[in-house]
């Protein structure tokens, strides 16, 4: 790691972790979404929107303190880059449910539980990385599995698209229905965003 002379605001690795943490929240709600009775979706929908506004809680928080103070940790557009990459994931959980929800949906197709697996599991990854952004160490296979999951999310994806498309689903089913996985996908690219980030800090800090 590059030795500096000059001390560095340290509460960015505080915030980052809680904001991961906060989309292992949410990635356990969408995990909840898949084994609730559609009666039941709309409160879970409250808990995730509650998630989503702390998340923006916590990304303001980030864009303050990096607003006020004159030595960061890291380059300034890189803190910004992985505050909002972070936050866009949860916005993009967010709306996957709410979209559940206000499209009535009687039952999701099959993979959109694959779906939700990677993104809990990129999920758990990202959180248990940020704290290591304080030295730098052991984030490689981060990374490296996060563009993996991220790979594997696109599989997915397309077959859910070829089921969608396989006549069994009227219309405007398929319209409901590709615009919920299609934004469960940008969340996974989301993810890898967020990887990528990273990558390119601890590359510039070495």
């Amino acid at each position: 790691m590059r030795f500096r002379l000059t001390p560095r605001e340290t509460s960015f690795y505080d915030m980052f972790a809680a904001s991961a943490d906060n989309i292992v929240t949410g990635s356990k709600l969408l995990m909840e979404l898949l084994g609730a009775e559609p009666p039941a979706r709309a409160e879970i929908a409250e808990r995730m929107r509650a998630a989503e506004h702390a998340g923006d809680d916590a990304t303001h928080a980030i864009f303050h303190q990096l607003n006020s103070s004159f030595i960061t940790p890291f380059d300034r557009e890189d803190i910004y880059s992985l505050a909002s990459s972070l936050d866009d994931i949860m916005d993009f959980m967010e709306e996957a449910v709410d979209l559940v929800v206000l499209y009535n949906i009687e039952e999701l197709p099959k993979g959109v539980e694959q779906q939700i697996e990677v993104l809990a599991r990129a999920a758990e990854l990202t959180a248990e990385a940020m704290p290591h952004l304080r030295t730098m160490d052991n984030l490689t296979e981060y990374w490296i599995e996060v563009n993996r999951l991220e790979n594997q999310a696109d599989q997915i994806h397309r077959k859910l698209l070829a089921q969608l498309f396989n006549g069994k689903y009227d219309a405007i089913e398929v319209l409901k229905l590709k615009q919920i996985v299609d934004v469960l996908e940008e969340a996974a690219d989301a993810f890898e965003h967020v990887a990528n980030t990273v990558e390119t800090i601890a590359v510039k800090e070495s």
